[in-house]
C-alpha cells in the first residue's frame, strides 16, 4: 500500500489546540514502511495485565456449569501515548473481545486494565462500577468496523458528532455547532456536510465522520476495530493516513485491531499476534515482520502479498482446525497445526519469554527456530549496477 499525501496545516494550530489541549509530539517521518520505533515521549496510557474473559457453558435441566469458553486467556500488554499497538490473528482468536473488555463494553472475568487518565491518575477500569465509568468513557473512544451501521440514519452529521458533546454537558447549541464544524474540518470534510444524513456519503466519508465523533471528547486512547476492512483499497490508504496524521498532531494512542497485515505494517509501532485467546508473540513491527519467532506468525506473514516476485516466499498452509477455546489441547494450543511441534510441545504449555529486546514469544522452540519473515523490497538496479 502506497501512502497518500497528507494535507498539512488544516484548521491551524490554534483551532487544533482548542479541540485537543495535548501538546503535539515530535513529527515522525517515513511511516509508510515500518513504525517500529516507539514514540520519544513515553507516557503510559494503558497497562493490561492477566486479562481474562470466560463465557460459561451450562448443560442439563439444572443448567450445570460444565466448561468455559476462554475467549481471552491471560492477555498482557501496554500502550504509550502516541503509540499504535496492533492486534492480529484469525477470526475468533479474541481480538475484538479484548478490545471491548478494555472499553468495558463487556465485563472481564479477571485481570487488570490500568488506564492513566487526565492528570496522570492511574485507574483500574476492570474494577469500576458502571456509574464510576461514565466520566472515564470520554477518554476512551472507539472507531467501528462498519462506517454505515455505526451512524444513526435518522440523525444529521451535526447531531451525530454533537451528541457526545451534548451528553457531556455542552448545552449551548451555538458553541456545540462550532465545535462540530471544527471537528469536521479536522477530518478534512467541508462544513456544508453538517446538515446531511449518513446515506448521502460514501464509505470513506462515513468513516471520517466516525473518526470525528470519536475525537469529539479529546480521548487519550482510541480502539479501532478493523476501521478500514469495509473500504476500498484506495480509500483504506486515505483513512489510515488520516489516522496517522491525527496521531502525530494530537498524541493519541491507538489499539488497532486488524486482519490485513499490510495495513498493520504501515500503521503500527508494535504488533501482538493472538491465537485462541492468548498473545503468542508481541514485538516491534520491524522485528516481527523481518524475523518472526513463532510458527503461527510465520504462517500469517507468508500470506502477505509482496509485489516483487523475487521476494515472494512459499505460502504456508496450516492444516487442521483452530483449537476449541472451550477445550484446548494439552501443551501448546498451536501444536496440532505446527510443523515444528515435538513431543514436549504436546505436553508443556509455553509461557511468554523475551528472545530479543522487546520481542516476546510463547513458544518452547523459539530460541532454536529460524523462521521466514517478510523481506524488504529490493531497490531497482541502476545502469551502473547493470
Amino acid at each position: 500500500m502506497l501512502p497518500l499525501p497528507l494535507r498539512e496545516g488544516v484548521g491551524g494550530r490554534g483551532l487544533l489546540a482548542s479541540i485537543h489541549p495535548l501538546p503535539p509530539p515530535p513529527s515522525r517521518k517515513g511511516r509508510g514502511r515500518f513504525c517500529s520505533v516507539r514514540p520519544p515521549v513515553m507516557t503510559r496510557v494503558l497497562d493490561v495485565r492477566g486479562l481474562r474473559k470466560y463465557y460459561p457453558i451450562h448443560r442439563g435441566v439444572l443448567g450445570r456449569h460444565v466448561a468455559d469458553v476462554r475467549a481471552v486467556d491471560d492477555v498482557s500488554f501496554s500502550i504509550d501515548r502516541g503509540e499504535t499497538l496492533s492486534l492480529v490473528g484469525e477470526s475468533g482468536c479474541g481480538k475484538t473481545t479484548t478490545s471491548r473488555c478494555i472499553l468495558r463494553a463487556i465485563t472481564p472475568t479477571a485481570g487488570e486494565i490500568r488506564f492513566r487518565g487526565e492528570g496522570g491518575t492511574e485507574i483500574d477500569v476492570a474494577r469500576l462500577s458502571r456509574q464510576a465509568l461514565r466520566p472515564l468513557r470520554r477518554q476512551m473512544q472507539m472507531i467501528f468496523q462498519d462506517p454505515f451501521s455505526s451512524l444513526n440514519p435518522r440523525m444529521t452529521i451535526a447531531e451525530i458528532i454533537g451528541e457526545p458533546l451534548l451528553v457531556n454537558g455542552m448545552t449551548d447549541a451555538r458553541a456545540r455547532n462550532q465545535r462540530v464544524a471544527e471537528l469536521l474540518d479536522l477530518v478534512h470534510l467541508p462544513a456544508p456536510y453538517l446538515n446531511r444524513f449518513p446515506h448521502a456519503f460514501s464509505g470513506g466519508q462515513r468513516q471520517r465522520i466516525g473518526i470525528a465523533r470519536a475525537l469529539a471528547l479529546s480521548p487519550s486512547l482510541i480502539v479501532a476495530d478493523e476501521p478500514v476492512s469495509a473500504l476500498d483499497v484506495s480509500v483504506q490508504a486515505q483513512i489510515v493516513n488520516l489516522m496517522l496524521e491525527l496521531q502525530d498532531r494530537l498524541g493519541i494512542a491507538y489499539l488497532f485491531v486488524a486482519h490485513d497485515l499490510s495495513v498493520v505494517k504501515h500503521v503500527s509501532h508494535r504488533v501482538a499476534v493472538m491465537y485462541v485467546g492468548r498473545i503468542v508473540e508481541i514485538a516491534p513491527t520491524k522485528s516481527l515482520f523481518a524475523s518472526p519467532r513463532h510458527p503461527y506468525t510465520e504462517a500469517l506473514l507468508s500470506a502477505v502479498p509482496v509485489p516483487d516476485p523475487r521476494q515472494r516466499a512459499q505460502r504456508i498452509v496450516l492444516e487442521g482446525d483452530v483449537a476449541d477455546p472451550s477445550d484446548p489441547p494439552p501443551g501448546c494450543p498451536f501444536h496440532p497445526r505446527c510443523r515444528y511441534a515435538t513431543a514436549q510441545c504436546r505436553q508443556v504449555t509455553p509461557e511468554l519469554q523475551e528472545v530479543a529486546a522487546g520481542h516476546w514469544v510463547r513458544c518452547l522452540r523459539a530460541p532454536e527456530l529460524a523462521l521466514r519473515g517478510v523481506a524488504e523490497p529490493v531497490a531497482p538496479a541502476t545502469e551502473n549496477q547493470v
